[in-house]
């Protein structure tokens, strides 16, 4: 198919797609100027973000002062904000909690689940991690051993549901890796753990906002994630833990903050856990960027993330019969499955001189990003990207690896 040929059908698909009205909520560069495909690191501003911020600065915190903690909710922001992000994930009302930063609350959770499955068998030991993980993950996972006495055994994603035994106290897993794009099995890896005794900790920082995760019907004990990325929060933006209900009552924080306290204004020196998701709080929450996350979530007013899923699928999809049309064969390998149950919403492609080529195509307007030693990675966020992007993406990554 020719180059004029996969334009065309660009510009047919975005003409059919049930999203394309929602890039205008997003500040963005014109498609002539800018492909950004770097959401999966940081998503786009949502328009309606900085006049909420200014009326926080100005008038919140600038008029209201101290009484903003109730007469602006900002001391129930934490919940509130879970919840939305709750929506998302497959969790009902009352078990997500936004607040601190992935990695802090991958030590929350993987501590609390090591010591909930110490408590129904002393002889579980071992916490599987994710072998290929986000290097954190891992960091923190094995902080998290030292603290329980446990041992840490690295396996591949996909061999953990094999792997879990009867020393297996907790998972980490990665729902989706940030390298590759992979896809990994959620409710089976979830269910296989469970059979043999263990609890299971996804980090869906790579998931949320992408595709369909359901926390609640599939039996996940703990979960984690960024706000960052597809859910357009903003850098650094607070991230969030998931406490199935059941499990809230004995779910023992390594980090009993005052703000996690059955009485937080008691400053009782004795600490007594607060019920339901509150438990997962620990310090005062970062207002500024929190009340930025709750007005970025606007976006996702009347979206089904089913949709959402269909769209990523179909650009990927695209990109790939591009990417094949317009690049010699041999100039790349795809390294993200092309099956669509194990693909996330990236594109990853390996080439030689890999920075090199990234550095080039940003400086062509087309942004995605490298991992060394020789990934690109393009990230697709189907609330603002488009299939003509990704026909433009294709074509000048063509242009910038040559004949």
């Amino acid at each position: 198919m020719s180059d004029l040929d996969l334009a065309q059908e660009a510009r047919r698909l975005d003409a059919a797609d049930a999203l394309r009205a929602k890039r205008e909520e997003f500040a963005l560069d014109d498609h002539d100027t800018t492909v950004y495909l770097d959401g999966n690191s940081l998503g786009a501003l949502p328009r309606a973000v900085p006049a909420r911020l200014a009326d926080v600065v100005e008038r919140e915190w600038g008029r209201l002062r101290i009484r903003s903690w109730t007469e602006s909710g900002w001391w129930t922001a934490p919940e509130r904000v879970g919840d939305r992000i709750g929506r998302l994930v497959g969790a009902a009302p009352g078990q997500v909690v936004a607040g601190d930063s992935t990695s802090v609350n991958v030590f929350k959770a993987v501590v609390a689940a090591a010591r909930l499955a110490a408590d129904g068998d002393g002889g579980r030991d071992e916490i599987l991690v994710d072998a290929a993980t986000f290097p954190t993950d891992g960091y923190i996972a094995a902080s998290a051993a030292r603290l329980t006495g446990c041992r840490i055994r690295a396996v591949d994603a996909g061999d953990v549901a094999s792997a879990a035994g009867p020393r297996t106290a907790v998972a980490l897993v990665n729902h989706v890796d940030y390298r590759t794009g992979r896809l990994h099995d959620l409710p089976g890896t979830t269910a296989a753990v469970h059979a043999a005794g263990g609890r299971v900790v996804w980090d869906l920082c790579h998931s949320a906002g992408a595709l369909p995760v359901a926390l609640d019907a599939d039996g996940v004990d703990l979960a984690v994630g960024c706000t960052y990325k597809y859910l357009n929060g903003g850098p650094g933006s607070p991230a969030y833990l998931y406490v199935r209900r059941e499990l809230q009552p004995r779910f023992d924080s390594p980090l009993p903050g005052w703000n996690s306290h059955a009485d937080p204004f008691g400053m009782s020196p004795q600490y007594a856990p607060a019920d339901g998701a509150v438990r997962g709080r620990v310090g005062t929450p970062d207002i500024l960027s929190l009340l930025a996350l709750e007005a970025a979530l606007d976006v996702w007013d009347g979206v089904a993330v089913e949709a959402v899923r269909a769209k990523s699928l179909a650009l990927t999809d695209f990109f790939l019969r591009c990417v094949a049309a317009y690049v010699p064969g041999g100039r790349l390998e795809c390294v993200t499955p092309t099956a669509h149950d194990e693909r996330g919403s990236q594109v990853s492609l390996r080439c030689a001189d890999a920075d090199e080529v990234m550095a080039e195509l940003v400086r062509r307007g087309v942004v995605g990003d490298f991992r060394r030693p020789d990934v690109l990675r393009f990230g697709f966020t189907p609330l603002y990207t488009g299939f003509a992007d990704a026909e433009r993406a294709a074509r000048v990554l063509a242009e910038v690896l040559g004949p």
